[in-house]
């Protein structure tokens, strides 16, 4: 996508801005990477119609798009588009759409693609309390090294317990973990909002000996802030820690969990949709979650599907 070419210089020059917007809200690195690829490859198809001027796009443009899109097969490994990749080609411009009203520009359409097929696979892949144990439970063999095990419990603590999107678990440091406030501060929230996130005794537990012990065994640990640090001393990436949720899947051993393509922000998804089976109000998983609107979080209710009931203890939960 990111080879096609672009001859409207109108176009192009919305990319870059598109680009440059989404590193000034503070998207993570592949999100700024990826979406305007996506858009690129939006763009590529209205030069091919024939189309160069952004007001003139309409629902039936976008519609025809998706339709081409889900006809076009997979450059790489052949067959049709994943869910998950519609889904982030159907991101790119719900957020190319906000970024037009930001900057004033005209526009004839809106972006209400979420068709049964995408929302039954996000259904679909939201993990169950149960699973979610099996996958704490699975840190104590998802490494040969105590430490990484550790690291790898913390890591689930902070992106499903605390709900975290994988930008801001990158960027705690060991002084936003609050232990006397049961409270996680987020200081690299989207938008660059800063929140604090209630934690419970248990996943508490989990942080502290991972960072009084674990910690203590990585390499130039002393020389970052970070909280999760990497073998080779410095702030772990995210693409580290989805390699190492990978790892915490593998060792689970689960099959039903491996299907269901989990990725970092599915951990967020699960303790969203678990806050609602639980009669959480939306207002406070609003808050918890660090959204701006209720209609971000209430995408959520179409997940909440009446499944496994949560337990009592609470004891996943990053709420007491």
């Amino acid at each position: 996508m990111k080879k096609l070419p672009i001859h409207s210089e109108t176009f192009q020059t919305l990319l870059e801005s598109y680009k440059s917007w989404l590193e000034v809200l503070g998207y993570a690195e592949s999100t700024v990477y990826n979406l305007p690829n996506h858009l690129r490859e939006f763009f590529y198809y209205l030069e091919k119609k024939g189309q160069r001027d952004i007001s003139l796009i309409t629902n039936h443009t976008i519609k025809d798009y998706y339709k081409h899109l889900s006809g076009r097969t997979n450059a790489r490994r052949g067959g049709g588009l994943s869910k998950a990749f519609l889904n982030k080609h159907q991101q790119a411009l719900k957020l190319f759409q906000t970024y037009l009203k930001e900057h004033n520009v005209k526009r004839r359409f809106g972006v209400h693609l979420k068709g049964e097929k995408i929302e039954q696979q996000r259904i679909k892949n939201v993990l169950t309390q149960s699973e979610i144990k099996e996958l704490f439970n699975a840190c104590d063999y998802s490494h040969m090294q105590e430490h990484f095990r550790q690291r790898d419990r913390t890591i689930l603590a902070l992106l499903y317990s605390c709900g975290l999107r994988r930008n801001e678990a990158v960027h705690v440091n060991c002084s936003d973990i609050l232990f006397e406030k049961g409270r996680v501060y987020v200081r690299k929230g989207k938008n660059y909002k800063e929140r604090f996130v209630p934690i419970n005794t248990h996943n508490l537990q989990i942080i502290e000996e991972y960072m009084y012990d674990g910690r203590l065994d990585f390499l130039r640990n002393k020389e970052t802030d970070s909280l999760l640090v990497s073998h080779q001393g410095k702030r772990m990436g995210d693409k580290t820690i989805a390699l190492r949720l990978e790892a915490i899947i593998e060792s689970a051993d689960n099959e039903t969990i491996k299907e269901k393509g989990i990725t970092l922000h599915t951990l967020r998804h699960s303790i969203a949709t678990h806050l609602l089976q639980n009669k959480v109000p939306m207002k406070s998983i609003s808050k918890f979650l660090g959204h701006s609107s209720l209609e971000s979080t209430q995408i959520y209710t179409h997940l909440a599907m009446p499944s496994d009931k949560l337990e009592k203890s609470g004891e996943y939960y990053g709420v007491s």
